[in-house]
């Protein structure tokens, strides 16, 4: 609003001379006249008078007529009684008469051009009167908040009446009445800064008269910080200069006490249309106190807030608390990142509901915005003050559609910033109460310190379920002969991360390592353990080391490690090909074993003590036979033990799920096992294998290579003996060459014994060849004519179908894999084996 403009103490209408024209007779109006009828012309009134009733009660007297304008009606100074005229019926009924222009007729005014009102005066039942009241306007009723304030009126003249003197020409009572009311109006000239104020406003602002400057600003420099931007926005006139608008706002008195006060007021358009002149009403409003409802509600949202954990569950809370008490038809809820604003809830979620601008935007579930495209919202946001937009405001497109009827902005602030915002829209007016304000206040405080924490957490639960991502397998390996599932739970309460563990290790073809592990605690901490323990277990086992050395050298990393925390841990390695496993038991639960024909069993596995507690600690190792169709089960005592469930009765319960639950589906069957509680109390891993056997049975070969001269020689006749043996000598050549190259850069390059491993499986022959250093065979990068080694490594994997190393327990193994054609039968004799 500008600054600039003149203005002056009182309300002088250019019209003053005619506005104050009263009948014949009638006292010359006293001082206050001006403000006074500047209150009748915000309630449209041109004529007003108070009829009493004379002696005899037979007729009603005029006692006093105010004409704010020139007008065609005349009131009459008698009516009869027991007639037809609006005065007399409502004297009689003792209820309020509304008419308009088409209605007079009937009543004995065929001549009235405007509305008219009737409004009984009485207390305490004793009739007193009637105030008549003749609107401004040539067509229509009087307005809605008009007529409100107009009955108000009425009852102040009707309680001036009944304290001055009785008779046909009592004392002045119509302005007094509008003392009485603390009713202060105003002009304001737009565009100049301007404003025309009655005494009675400025001592409801508490100022005084001689301290006024005639400036809008000094008005609003009294209203509350957090009121300001409403007011300015209800006086700025808007496109309808006929919309009515109203508020409740906050002014300091002189001595610091907080008053409420209530505006309303009306564009008035001049000849070109363009807003000419604000008129406005300003009364005093009652404080209304917070009630038990009020703090039993604000007691409930400070407790389901405190539950909410997520972004989404604060947005729950505040639909709940917000959009039926207050009558809503609209809630938003959007965190503030950056200039962005991320909505999270949206009730009703339906996008239609919203603004078409919010569609176009929503890239994902719900719609993000920039700041600099909602003014409005930037502007709350960059003060954090409350704003309360009343029915007929306009908006950017950003918001339109939202609440026609009203709309609250909400910035929600937390720890020195704004964490959001919260709009609630209204599609019918909606008038803010104070009481509404203050419950509006306090649920953005509460919202705000919610909004940041459950921000943070899921934050934290983002990085967690990232880091807990990252730590398990993405995927298990497909298995010859067999088929493995896996489920994680994380735990009902704090991070989504924890210390348990599973993976399924393809150790070669036939054989595969399947490992369960729970370290102590579910924290970062317990992860960051857990991450290293499964490295460091794959590692191991991927040498080729046998099950216990697994354990027993991870027991050892752990327990220099130095921490505080100690793993549990079980280790199975299953020969794919005759069904036979190995398992080893560091303080974890026993493995569950589901058999064909639908029994189930608790493995007793030989345990040792947890790893991390003593670095020479043994893991005996414990040997069973699966047959085709056996599940094998490793879990971890979240899925088993809780506050309410003691492990034998878990593992129970367990094993009666796993009996009962369909094999053929191991998801379907490691969902049943987990059961329908969701998350628990602990962290959860469970691992299933269902052992099918091979489709096909392998058939080997094996020579111990001697490290004398003709070694290769032995080795090639060997080969030659076992390929005639398994009828397959069409691949004799590539085979024996293969096996040359091998066996030659073994006895060459690497100290201790070498082995030579044949097998035929299906199409291929694998030649394997071992020897005791862990350096895997390096190829040369540049072969030239003057290089004198490193080409028959290129031969090898020239000749080869596949071709490649892998660590063992004690060195390493290079294998080769050459096609066989396909052949009419399997061959009868398997030949020798060594």
């Amino acid at each position: 609003m500008p600054h600039d403009g003149r203005a002056r103490t009182g309300v002088s209408p250019p019209r003053a001379s005619a506005a104050h024209a009263a009948d014949p007779g009638a006292a010359p109006p006293p001082p206050e006249a001006a403000a006074g009828d500047q209150v009748l012309a915000f309630a449209g009134v041109a004529v007003a008078a108070v009829y009493v009733p004379a002696a005899g009660e037979a007729e009603l007297w005029r006692a006093e007529t105010v004409r704010r304008q020139v007008s065609e009606y005349r009131p009459p100074e008698r009516l009869p009684l027991a007639g037809d005229s609006p005065a007399a019926h409502a004297v009689r009924t003792g209820r309020p008469l509304w008419l308009g222009p088409a209605d007079l007729a009937a009543h004995g005014q065929p001549h009235a051009d405007a509305p008219l009102g009737a409004l009984p005066l009485a207390v305490d039942g004793e009739r007193l009167g009637c105030l008549v009241v003749v609107g401004a306007s040539a067509s229509g009723f009087f307005e809605a908040e008009q007529r409100h304030f107009l009955e108000r009126y009425a009852g102040a003249v009707a309680r001036v009446l009944a304290a001055g003197p009785r008779g046909p020409a009592p004392a002045s009572v119509l302005r007094p009445a509008l003392r009485n009311l603390h009713a202060g109006s105003f002009v304001l000239l737009p565009g100049t800064g301007a404003v025309e104020a009655d005494e009675t406003l400025l001592g409801l602002l508490g100022i005084a008269p001689a301290d006024f400057d005639g400036k809008a600003d000094t008005l609003l420099a009294h209203a509350l910080p957090e009121d300001m931007h409403a007011l300015v926005s209800v006086l700025e006139p808007a496109a309808q200069p006929s919309a009515r608008r109203e508020l409740e706002f906050r002014v300091r008195g002189p001595t610091g006490e907080m008053r409420w006060l209530s505006l309303s007021c009306r564009v008035v358009a001049g000849g070109d249309g363009r807003p000419e002149r604000v008129l406005g009403v300003v009364t005093a409003t009652r404080v209304l106190r917070r009630g038990s409802d009020d703090v039993s509600r604000i007691q409930w949202l400070t407790a389901a807030l405190d539950e909410a954990t997520t972004v989404r569950d604060v947005g729950r809370v505040v639909v709940t608390a917000l959009r039926e008490p207050l009558g809503a038809d609209r809630v938003a809820l959007a965190e503030l990142r950056g200039d962005r604003l991320m909505v999270t809830v949206l009730d009703p979620p339906r996008p239609g509901a919203w603004p078409e601008t919010w569609r176009a935007q929503w890239r994902t579930e719900w719609p993000d915005a920039p700041l600099s495209s909602l003014p409005t919202l930037q502007l709350a946001l960059r003060d954090g003050r409350l704003d309360l937009w009343p029915a007929g405001s306009s908006f950017e497109p950003g918001l339109e559609g939202i609440g026609d009827g009203g709309l609250a902005v909400l910035p929600l602030p937390a720890r020195g910033r704004i964490a959001g915002v919260c709009l609630l829209g209204w599609d019918r007016p909606h008038a803010f109460l104070p009481d509404e304000r203050s419950l509006l206040t306090a649920t953005a405080a509460l919202v705000g310190q919610a909004l940041q924490r459950a921000h943070e957490h899921d934050a934290e639960q983002e990085l967690a379920t990232m880091l807990q991502r990252s730590l398990l397998p993405r995927r298990l390996p497909e298995l010859p002969g067999a088929t493995a599932v896996a489920r994680y739970l994380p735990a009902r309460r704090g991070l989504q991360v924890g210390g348990d563990w599973y993976d399924v290790i393809a150790l070669s073809e036939d054989r595969v390592a399947l490992v369960i592990g729970d370290v102590q605690g579910h924290s970062a901490g317990a992860a960051t353990i857990m991450g290293q323990m499964r490295t460091a277990v794959r590692a191991y086992a991927v040498e080729g080391h046998p099950p216990d050395v697994v354990v027993s050298h991870a027991n050892r990393l752990l327990v220099g490690m130095e921490t505080d925390l100690f793993a549990t841990c079980c280790y199975a390695e299953l020969d794919l090909e005759e069904g036979n496993i190995l398992l080893v038991r560091a303080g974890h639960l026993a493995p569950l074993v589901r058999h064909p024909g639908g029994g189930t069993e608790e493995i007793e596995v030989e345990g040792g003590l947890p790893l991390g507690v003593l670095a020479e600690a043994d893991f005996p190792m414990t040997a069973v036979e699966l047959t085709p169709g056996t599940v094998l089960a490793l879990l971890t005592d979240g899925l088993v033990e809780a506050a309410d469930l003691p492990v034998d009765e878990g593992m129970r319960t367990t094993r009666t799920a796993l009996a009962a639950a369909d094999p053929g589906d191991l998801g379907l069957m490691a969902d049943r096992l987990l059961g329908d509680d969701g998350r628990r109390e602990d962290d959860v891993a469970l691992l299933l294998l269902r052992y099918d056997g091979m489709p096909t049975r392998p058939i080997r070969a094996g020579w111990v290579v001697w490290r004398l001269p003709d070694a290769v020689m032995h080795a090639r006749r060997f080969t030659a003996r076992t390929l005639r043996g398994w009828q397959v000598g069409e691949v004799a050549d590539p085979v024996l060459l293969v096996v040359s190259e091998l066996v030659t850069n073994a006895l060459v390059h690497t100290q201790g014994p070498v082995r030579l491993d044949l097998m035929l499986r299906g199409d291929r022959v694998r030649v394997s060849v071992s020897d005791s250093s862990p350096r895997a065979p390096a190829k040369p990068v540049i072969v030239d004519w003057e290089s004198t080694g490193g080409r028959g490594l290129l031969l090898v994997e020239a000749m080869s179908e596949a071709f490649g190393s892998m660590p063992v327990a004690g060195g390493k193994q290079v294998w080769s894999e050459i096609a066989v054609p396909r052949r009419e039968r399997p061959p009868e004799d398997p030949g020798p084996r060594t």
